[in-house]
């Protein structure tokens, strides 16, 4: 049997990086872990000894992870999941078919919005065991992905195809392609005049050549939060938009929209997950729910199988 090297990190210690971490310090980790704060300390000082790396910077203000740090946190996260995925899966295999325990979900606005509900009802009705916890991320820099990548959710949906690259080492899928579409209010004559509505999230690395080309786009005037808010400033009659069409699903009777024609923007839409968890049968249930519950009749087409 291989022995543990003293180099090693036992789980606890992993525990108290990522504790560190996400709470800021050592007192609020102590406290979170229901230890001493000279035993965080302790914790910490050994595993930055047996990895040969300052993972913290000490101030009056807490702890904040250094760049050795932060790839030290994002690792112990992995591996603290996968611990009790092994255990999920081990009590699972004794019942073919079942899945069980917590699965961490990122998603974007509209995501979380119209394509997740439809997907976790038929996932609680199949799989009661499953415990998803679902956070909204913006997709904008390292987006969903990114918290992925960080050991802070399983399994991300995330905007596929875009100029800046995912985080190295992720397993991605897509599963639908949506265009983009003209938005504005009803009855306008001419909504091309108008101006532009638009927000940070919508994702211009994808439509960026396509937009550079219509010179009747003009720069935006208003710049809202989010796609929601968006929506109401152009059902308000505050100017048009271009909007993809998750992000219209739902939209107002208020608002018209308009098609751009066979030469119009599109974007991928899928999943982004890490390739141990990517056959975890917590993960692999959730994609079944997704590519089952892909909007139809809302302007996008299915990919994948």
């Amino acid at each position: 049997m291989a022995r543990r090297s003293d180099s090693d990190l036992a789980p606890h210690e992993l525990r108290v990086l990522v504790a560190v971490a996400d709470t800021g310090g050592f007192s609020a980790a102590a406290e979170t872990l229901r230890l001493t704060q000279s035993a965080v300390s302790h914790s910490v000082r050994g595993s930055e000894r047996k990895i040969g790396a300052v993972l913290f910077e000490r101030g009056r203000a807490g702890a904040r992870p250094t760049p050795a740090g932060a790839k030290a946190v994002a690792h112990a996260r992995h591996i603290l999941r996968l611990l009790d995925v092994l255990t999920a899966e081990v009590r699972g295999a004794a019942r073919p078919g079942a899945a069980e325990g917590p699965l961490r979900i990122a998603a974007f606005r509209s995501a979380a919005l119209h394509l997740l509900p439809p997907a976790l009802r038929r996932l609680r009705a199949r799989h009661p065991g499953i415990e998803p916890r679902v956070r909204i991320v913006r997709e904008v820099g390292r987006g969903t992905a990114g918290e992925v990548a960080d050991g802070k959710a399983d399994m991300a949906i995330a905007t596929l195809g875009g100029r800046a690259p995912l985080p190295p080492g992720l397993v991605t899928s897509r599963l639908f392609e949506e265009p983009y579409a003209l938005v504005h209010a009803s009855g306008h004559a001419a909504p091309r005049s108008l101006p532009l509505v638009d927000w940070a999230e919508n994702c211009g690395s994808y439509t960026r050549d396509w937009w550079a080309a219509q010179d009747w786009i003009p720069k935006a005037t208003v710049e809202a939060e989010d796609d929601g808010a968006v929506l109401s400033l152009v059902s308000g009659g505050h100017g048009m938009a271009i909007m993809p069409a998750l992000s219209l699903a739902g939209a107002p009777g208020s608002v018209r929209i308009t098609d751009l024609g066979p030469d119009r923007p599109t974007r991928q839409v899928g999943y982004v997950t890490t390739p141990e968890l990517a056959g975890s049968a917590v993960v692999r249930a959730l994609v079944r729910e997704l590519r089952a519950a892909v909007p139809r009749g809302a302007g996008v087409s299915r990919t994948g199988s």
